[in-house]
C-alpha cells in the first residue's frame, strides 16, 4: 500500500511498539500535532543521521498531549506501530506549514520469532547492564518481549539500531542481537579484568605462591 503522511524527522529511532515522549514546540510541528489528533491520523518519523534523511522510519500514533503550554507548545506521549519506507518527500504540502511524503510499507513479520533465542538475548542484557553498572526496566513481562523491546538495551549504535529497523523478520532480528551481543559481552569482560587490575595496582595484596618450590 503507497500512501501520504505527514513526517516529523528526528534523529532518533523508534520501534514498532515503542513509546515515545515528545516536547513539540516548532510552529509546524505544533500544526502536525494539532491536525492528527483532530483527525486521530498517525505522522511518521523519518530518520535523521548524521545529517541526512534516510528512507526509513516509523509511523507512531498520538497516544495523549500530555501538556498544553500558553505559548502553543506541546508535551505528547506517541506510540510507533509501523515500519515505512519513504518513496518520495513532500517538501511544500498545500495550506501547510509541515513536509510530508509518499510511502509505502513492508511487509513486516512479527511472530514470536525463536523463545529459546530470546530468553538467551534477554540474559545476556541482563549481563550487559550487569558490566555496564546500569539498571534497566523492559516494562514488560519477560514472556511478552520481542526483538524491537531489547534492541534499545543491546547498546548498538545509532547506525546499527537504523541497520536493525530495516530487518523485517524476528528471526532475523533476533539474530541480529545474538551477534552484537556476542562480540561486545567479551569485551566489556575484558575491560572489568583489566580495571580490577588497574584497581589492584599498588595495594598491599595477599599472594600464595600455590604450593611452588623452589
Amino acid at each position: 500500500m503507497i500512501n501520504f503522511i505527514p513526517i516529523f524527522p528526528l534523529e532518533i529511532i523508534v520501534y514498532p511498539g515503542e513509546e515515545l515522549n515528545l516536547h513539540v514546540f516548532e510552529p509546524r510541528y505544533r500544526q502536525l500535532v494539532e491536525e492528527c489528533t483532530n483527525t486521530s491520523k498517525p505522522f511518521g518519523i523519518p530518520i535523521i543521521i548524521n545529517g541526512h534523511l534516510n528512507e526509513l522510519g516509523t509511523l507512531v500514533d498520538i497516544v495523549e498531549i500530555s501538556k498544553r503550554y500558553e505559548n502553543g507548545d506541546y508535551d505528547i506521549k506517541t506510540k510507533g506501530f509501523k515500519v515505512f519506507r519513504v518513496l518520495e518527500i513532500i517538501k511544500d504540502v498545500p495550506d501547510k506549514l509541515y513536509s510530508g511524503a509518499i510511502v509505502n510499507y513492508p511487509q513486516n513479520k512479527e511472530d514470536a520469532g525463536k523463545k529459546a533465542l530470546m530468553q538467551a538475548l534477554i540474559n545476556s542484557i541482563k549481563e550487559l547492564h550487569k558490566l555496564l553498572n546500569v539498571t534497566k526496566d523492559f516494562k514488560k513481562p519477560e514472556e511478552k518481549l520481542n526483538s524491537y523491546d531489547l534492541a534499545h538495551h543491546a547498546g548498538l549504535s545509532v547506525e546499527q539500531e537504523y541497520e536493525f529497523l530495516g530487518l523485517f523478520q524476528e528471526a532475523q532480528r533476533q539474530e541480529y542481537l545474538k551477534r552484537h551481543l556476542a562480540k561486545v559481552l567479551p569485551v566489556l569482560a575484558e575491560m572489568e579484568i583489566l580495571k580490577e587490575k588497574v584497581r589492584l595496582n599498588g595495594h598491599f595484596r595477599n599472594l600464595s605462591a600455590s604450593g611452588f618450590e623452589l
